[in-house]
């Protein structure tokens, strides 16, 4: 007789945060950036490229973000959208470390997200060839939660360009 493994106990960050609220929290974030976009326009000429390279990239991720952590997991389609994922989170990531600071500070704290980014999306790609699940998930939640939600976050304050067209 078989015996059938009983469920994976889930963490309390997976019970404070399931994936469909980081999917909706990503969808509430894309939306806050066009309207910021769309609210700058008047500004849009004086934005340096690498601005732009860096929304678009975010925007891919924060489209796909939702869609990865509430579809099937392992199957082609889930690896296919993986790597367009993780390829538009690290460039993402390294077009904001081309992106001057604030006036007044020699770094943004996005600088050490940024970082983190850089170095987690080649982890979570280790992870998933591996077919290391737990990790491979507890990687993407982190980039989720810190590379997206609080990255994102830091980009409200008034000095933050998408701040000052969001806020006027």
């Amino acid at each position: 007789m078989a015996s059938v493994a009983p469920p994976a106990r889930r963490s309390l960050l997976d019970r404070l945060l399931p994936d469909r609220l980081l999917g909706a929290l990503a969808w509430v974030l894309l939306a806050v950036a066009i309207v910021a976009v769309v609210r700058g326009r008047h500004e849009w000429a004086q934005v340096p490229r690498a601005v732009w390279f860096h929304l678009a990239t975010i925007a891919v991720v924060l489209v796909l973000t939702p869609v990865m952590l509430t579809r099937r997991k392992g199957d082609r389609r889930h690896r296919q959208l993986g790597w367009i994922w993780a390829g538009a989170m690290w460039a993402t990531a390294l077009f904001s470390l081309t992106i001057a600071p604030p006036r007044g500070m020699l770094f943004s704290p996005i600088v050490l997200l940024s970082l983190f980014v850089l170095y987690a999306v080649p982890r979570l790609i280790l992870q998933a060839r591996a077919h290391d699940v737990v990790a491979h998930r507890g990687t993407v939640r982190g980039l989720v939660i810190g590379g997206l939600l609080i990255a994102g976050f830091f980009t409200s304050p008034f000095n933050r360009l998408l701040g000052h067209w969001l806020f006027g």
